[in-house]
């Protein structure tokens, strides 16, 4: 059947399509410098479109349940349940890290602007909780849908992605704030809070810390 393999076609274009059009929309400082104020809401259009194939990733995903490739087909338990329970675990563990970064990067998170200001709330501990929590959603769904074949290309796609995606959102977020970035981001961790690591005062005492734009 060829409804499988162009579902798996669409998928893989989907994730693609994502990055190629969410990784740009992370640098409005860098091309506000070269198209100008213009350059904000291109990028809010890009994160916009770039966020809508994430989801639709997601969704051909689950179309495997339905419409498996059968030479791809590579359980990661017997009882699909184990799967099941593992991605609900995987799922929601995050959610509230996501959550609180949502509300903590108020509109920035979909609307980038240059008047957003270095902010706290869960900043001051994880530079992207909202990256954190989003991570988690497409190995849940290869939990879900039982599918090692999936497992492998969204780990693939996840050490490639997720790297680029900080190195070009925080130059560009060093071009935009500074000095203030840089200590701020050796005290604080990406993924991680740095448990081990004292925050420098500048940052402990600023009324606002940081507001970071990634997802």
């Amino acid at each position: 059947m060829l409804i499988p393999w162009i579902i798996l076609l669409l998928f893989l274009g989907s994730i693609l399509l994502f990055a190629g059009l969410y990784i740009p929309s992370l640098r409005p400082a860098l091309r506000a410098e070269k198209l100008g104020d213009n350059a904000w809401t291109q990028c809010k259009h890009l994160r916009i479109i770039g966020t809508t194939f994430m989801v639709v990733a997601l969704l051909l995903m689950f179309l495997w349940i339905w419409f498996p490739i059968p030479e791809l087909t590579w359980p990661l338990h017997h009882n699909p349940w184990i799967g099941i329970v593992l991605a609900i675990i995987v799922f929601i563990a995050p959610s509230p890290i996501w959550i609180k970064g949502i509300r903590d990067s108020g509109t920035e998170c979909g609307t980038p602007s240059p008047d957003t200001e270095m902010f706290g709330g869960i900043y001051k501990h994880i530079r992207h909780p909202q990256t954190f929590g989003e991570i988690s959603w497409f190995i849940a769904v290869s939990l879900f849908i039982n599918s090692l074949f999936h497992l492998i290309i969204i780990v693939l796609f996840l050490l490639i992605y997720i790297p680029t995606m900080l190195y070009v959102e925080e130059r560009d977020l060093i071009r935009r704030f500074g000095d203030a970035y840089r200590d701020y981001k050796k005290c604080t961790g990406a993924l991680i809070p740095k448990f081990w690591k004292r925050r420098e005062q500048s940052v402990i005492s600023a009324p606002k810390a940081f507001r970071s734009s990634s997802n």
